[in-house]
């Protein structure tokens, strides 16, 4: 998954848990996963890789819309860019 960084603040655990369980059944734990901790991701098909684009996208959309909203909250603006 693809984020902007600048977005990150406004990542709820909510959001997270959703990409975690999307991508669940692909985990698979390697035999003696309790002693070790380790596990593998298998590969996704060319479905689960779109979905999972189109799941980032929706991401992005919802971050971008909850900055603004956190925006016009606090009723600051952002500084201007020093950049000539």
């Amino acid at each position: 998954m693809k984020l902007r960084l600048d977005l990150l603040g406004h990542l709820t655990d909510e959001d997270i848990l959703e990409e975690v369980l999307a991508n669940n059944h692909r985990y698979k734990p390697e035999p003696l996963f309790s002693k070790t901790g380790v596990g593998s991701l298998s590969s996704a098909s060319t479905e689960e890789r779109a979905q999972e684009e189109a799941r980032s996208t929706a991401l992005i959309q919802r971050l971008k819309q909850r900055a603004a909203e956190s925006g016009r909250k606090s009723g600051g603006k952002s500084s201007p860019s020093t950049k000539p």
